[in-house]
């Protein structure tokens, strides 16, 4: 066997052996939790969570070798194997797989990795989980690290069980997810195929419950919108500040970026987002819910899309192709004219047409401005089937649980790994039972990310209770 932890290694690790692996101050730290963790409090799911909270892995520069840590520990201590890739330095990715009958396996996917969070803007420090009026702050506990650990203790619980498993079920915790992927799933992919070898169903994130006037909705998220990124850039004669020629590169640039942002893409309508529409209106009284039930008709009116774009951006962004200016580069000094301008620009494309449609659509927008336009990323649109087997279980799991509850579809305005495991055929869907209150995810990628404690202890159970219900019977 060889033992070598070098960049790309990736074996059936012993314990002593990873943390032989680790920078000697974590292989401390970690031998010491190990130590002291007691098995309640592995099991405990607010103090899991608090934990995973200070494990630093923010992107960038990512440090999920941290992470793999973590999780190596508990799964070592419920004597469970698993196998580590490493794609770069510090960039590791962690599975483990429980085999069980010939149905189509289930896998549990999440991304270690976290976005930045500015410290002057939190009430409390962003990588300390702290308790405040019944929810748990910090950085992670809603993207992802919250569903993260309930995946992690369905998974345990059902190695704990010994019960027969009519599938094989793989837990795996990824890099780099929030900034594209490529040393996460894309890397373990190429790299490491026999992780999805049998795998038929990826739970992800990407969808969850809402409460709306004591209602629950479940959304199961079946596609997202596909990021398609550019860079612009112009050139024009440098020079000194004090004499502005009439074009230069900065002007050049910010000309187009202004025509851009005034010619909005038109509305399009796609069935996956009717369903999601019909869904949510469902649920809701008035003028918002019949428009939403009769989208066709409502989009021809300026004033609806006008109150969505302002009152629920999220859904606006589904009615179109969109774009957002996100990057400007010019001169390094405020006296310089630079030679080049650049801007980097996120868009967003609805998943029914190839990425190099929208490219050609994206080309033309700029009409004859003299702007290079460069390619940085495109994934392939895909859209799982809404009436899979995996579906049907959690409709009647959650069902049993919560009679009066109500399903959708659910088409996400970002993007996430998913799109990655869509792309091998594997039916993905983002799902998880939290059930959040309007404005209790607006700390996502945000300032005061928080988590009610009470429901996110159910939503730990519901998810299990999903998990099981769909692993251990005949689907």
């Amino acid at each position: 066997m060889n033992r070598d932890c070098s960049y790309g290694d990736s074996i059936m690790i012993q314990r002593a052996w990873y943390l032989l692996c680790l920078t000697p101050a974590l292989s401390v730290a970690v031998a010491l939790s190990s130590q002291m963790a007691s098995a309640d409090k592995a099991l405990d799911p607010i103090a899991l969570l608090s934990e995973y909270v200070a494990v630093d892995t923010v992107n960038p520069p990512g440090n999920e070798a941290n992470a793999v840590a973590f999780y190596a520990r508990y799964l070592e201590a419920a004597g469970i194997d698993y196998e580590v890739g490493e794609s770069a330095p510090g960039r590791s990715n962690i599975w483990a797989r429980l085999e069980g009958g010939e149905q189509p396996g289930l896998m549990l996917l999440q991304h270690t990795d976290v976005v930045p969070a500015d410290e002057r803007f939190w009430t409390t420090p962003p990588l300390e989980a702290q308790v405040e009026a019944g929810y748990l702050i910090g950085r992670g506990v809603i993207d992802m690290k919250g569903t993260g650990i309930a995946q992690f203790l369905a998974f345990l619980a059902l190695a704990q069980s010994e019960l027969p498993l009519q599938r094989d079920v793989v837990f795996m915790a990824t890099a780099d997810e929030e900034a594209g992927g490529f040393y996460g799933v894309d890397w373990v992919i190429k790299n490491r195929p026999s992780a999805f070898e049998g795998i038929g169903f990826v739970l992800n994130e990407g969808g969850s419950g809402s409460l709306r006037a004591g209602e629950k909705v479940f959304a199961i998220e079946v596609t997202q919108k596909v990021p398609v990124w550019f860079r612009l850039s112009a050139e024009g004669m440098p020079g000194h500040g004090s004499y502005p020629r009439p074009t230069a590169a900065v002007t050049t640039l910010i000309t187009a970026l202004v025509d851009l942002n005034n010619q909005p893409f038109p509305i399009r309508v796609i069935p996956a987002v009717d369903r999601y529409f019909k869904g949510l209106g469902a649920g809701i009284d008035g003028q918002e819910g019949q428009d939403f039930m009769d989208l066709a008709s409502a989009v021809k009116r300026p004033d609806f899309i006008q109150e969505l774009h302002e009152n629920h951006p999220a859904l606006h962004a589904l009615l179109r192709d969109t774009c957002s200016i996100t990057m400007l580069k010019g001169s390094e000094k405020i006296n310089v004219v630079p030679p080049i301008a650049e801007a980097e620009v996120d868009c967003r494309m609805l998943p029914d047409r190839p990425a190099e449609a929208f490219v050609k659509d994206f080309k033309e927008r700029l009409g004859g401005a003299q702007i290079d336009v460069e390619l940085i990323m495109a994934f392939s649109p895909a859209i799982s089937d809404a009436e899979s087997a995996l579906v049907r279980s959690i409709e009647r799991t959650l069902g049993n649980l919560y009679p009066s509850a109500r399903f959708t579809f659910s088409v996400a305005s970002g993007f996430t790994d998913s799109h990655f495991t869509r792309d091998l055929g594997i039916e993905s869907y983002g799902f998880s039972p939290m059930l959040y209150r309007d404005g209790e995810a607006s700390g996502v990628h945000g300032n005061n990310e928080a988590i009610h404690i009470e429901r996110y202890q159910k939503a730990v159970a519901d998810y299990q209770s999903v998990v099981e219900a769909f692993v251990l019977t005949d689907q």
